[in-house]
């Protein structure tokens, strides 16, 4: 259960009254989740979420609510964060930081029973993001760079068993690879950075949410635009060539990507699989928490899509290169920078 701290009923009092919310009629942790504590409060005035940032220090804290007030200004989607009546967005409760939200009414969908035109919805509100994005100006800092992500690969590395010897030989490789490959003068701007099935809330067709900016922060637009990609399209063992074009069309049908975008995905689509397999065989073998509560995600996972990304195995990834190749409409990308020029 992803529930790591335990609140006090004389703390919860003292939220509903700053927050004024009334009576609290019920009060439960949600087990779903692997970073924060969060919990659904039931309250005279309604529902409401509640969470305990476990990871994050406060300056940190601070600057993803201040970029989700931004979004909700413009209207985007996204999480609402409150004020208590001092006008605070957080307080602290045994050294770490608690947040109250309003509760969005939704449902999860898995990612394989996502449909196409979810898909496409999902791509469409993240190139939103992208565009509404351009207009925060405040710096994010991005904990999960290649540069911290090859650091943090030598830190595990060196504390791994034996047995893995197979994985390290790939993984040397790999980092090896994006050294030399990876592109970094590409469009960048707020990206959302952990965009999974488990972070989107549908009412139907609609999309009600995007959830958790935990890793939101300055990135290339590219690498989102991967790992929704690496997320949501590799379904039974290999890529889905129409998932991948249906998040496309979503995604351009707002913001067009350029050919160096283009060229960089396949590279971006490594990146964003070598990143999630670092991070959770970091958390499996040296995470200093609770192991008996701790929600474990499985490394093999994106090891699996790296091997595919690598051409290791078998996967799709031939269809996806070619769909890649033939992405990129000069045509539609001269219109959009030609629009550019003229709103500046």
């Amino acid at each position: 259960m992803a529930v790591y701290t335990e609140l006090t009923k004389p703390f919860l009092k003292e939220m509903s009254e700053d927050y004024s919310l009334g009576r609290i009629t019920s009060f439960s942790g949600i087990p779903e989740g692997s970073v924060n504590s969060n919990y659904v409060l039931e309250t005279s005035r309604g529902r409401f979420l509640l969470r305990v940032d476990e990871v994050k220090s406060e300056n940190e804290l601070k600057r993803e609510l201040d970029l989700l007030t931004f979004l909700r200004k413009h209207v985007f989607p996204c999480p609402h964060p409150l004020q208590d009546r001092m006008g605070r967005l957080y307080r602290q409760f045994n050294g770490k930081c608690v947040s109250l939200f309003r509760y969005h009414e939704g449902k999860v969908i898995g990612a394989s029973h996502l449909k196409e035109t979810q898909l496409e919805t999902i791509g469409r509100a993240l190139g939103e993001l992208h565009v509404v994005g351009k207009a925060y100006k405040k710096g994010i800092d991005n904990r999960f760079s290649f540069e911290r992500i090859a650091d943090l690969y030598l830190t595990v590395r060196s504390r791994l068993p034996n047995y893995f010897r197979k994985v390290l030989r790939t993984l040397d490789d790999e980092v090896d690879y994006l050294t030399r490959y990876l592109e970094g003068k590409l469009p960048k701007g707020v990206i959302h950075g952990d965009l999974f099935a488990d972070n989107v809330l549908f009412r139907g067709e609609k999309l009600v949410a995007l959830l958790d900016f935990e890793a939101a922060c300055r990135g290339k637009f590219i690498f989102d635009i991967a790992t929704a990609v690496n997320a949501l399209c590799f379904v039974e063992g290999a890529y889905s060539l129409d998932r991948f074009r249906a998040i496309l069309r979503g995604y351009e049908s707002v913001r067009t990507l350029s050919l160096a975008e283009w060229d960089a995905f396949p590279n971006e689509l490594r990146y964003s699989s070598l990143r999630f397999t670092v991070t959770r065989l970091h958390d499996f073998f040296l995470h200093a928490g609770d192991c008996a509560r701790r929600v474990e995600k499985d490394f093999n996972e994106f090891f699996d899509r790296l091997r595919v990304l690598r051409r290791e195995k078998e996967g799709g990834m031939e269809q996806l290169l070619m769909a890649m190749a033939t992405g990129y409409d000069y045509r539609k990308y001269q219109k959009v920078k030609a629009s550019e020029r003229r709103q500046a």
